[in-house]
């Protein structure tokens, strides 16, 4: 082959390429983000349906902490802001995880904050003073919540074989079983001495 052949073939496999990718940015440029997976498409998508609104209580649970975390106040204020502020750790650490597990079977994860206010189940709580006791209570509660969605995520992901992801809610419903109880105990100690 000649150096002009090899030239001009070199030209028109780049110019295929360029079109395939101008083409493919036209037609429907998300189809980029299907990832390649074994599990089936109706596998996927369960396990998106399960896992983004999971995510979007993660978010939400998140931002409550740190917001309780923020206007502690009261005779325990270091115990309980140092508690709520290494739980906040804990369940921000999981969002990546999620997301990335949604994108890694080729699905699509959430994008913004608007996504997480219209897919979250856990309420916020915007009232300006909630007393310690009441914090401890609603926060137990909401890991309650999440823990409910997580067994529900984790039976969609034995049921598709999903083991990665299982293997993954397993640790964090650990995690959640723990701020349960440190929530419970604390709550317990706060109802019984009246602060």
């Amino acid at each position: 082959m000649s150096t002009k052949q090899s030239v001009a073939t070199g030209s028109k496999t780049a110019n295929k390429i360029e079109l395939s990718r101008s083409s493919m940015k036209k037609s429907n440029p998300v189809s980029r983000l299907n990832t390649t997976s074994d599990l089936s498409a109706e596998g996927i998508t369960k396990i998106q349906q399960a896992l983004n609104p999971m995510l979007a209580d993660v978010f939400a649970l998140y931002m409550k902490t740190k917001n309780f975390h923020w206007h502690m106040s009261g005779p325990h204020f270091r115990d309980y802001h140092l508690l709520f502020d290494e739980h906040a750790d804990q369940i921000f650490a999981m969002t990546d995880d999620i997301a990335e597990r949604v994108r890694k079977l080729g699905a699509i994860t959430l994008h913004s904050i608007g996504e997480v206010s219209r897919l979250q189940r856990i309420r916020d709580n915007n009232e300006p003073y909630v007393d310690p006791l009441d914090m401890l209570i609603e926060l137990k509660d909401d890991n309650l919540s999440l823990l409910g969605s997580m067994r529900k995520a984790h039976e969609v992901c034995d049921k598709f074989e999903d083991v990665a992801t299982a293997s993954l809610i397993e640790n964090w419903i650990d995690e959640t079983e723990r701020r349960i109880w440190f929530l419970f105990e604390a709550a317990q100690d706060m109802d019984s001495t009246g602060h």
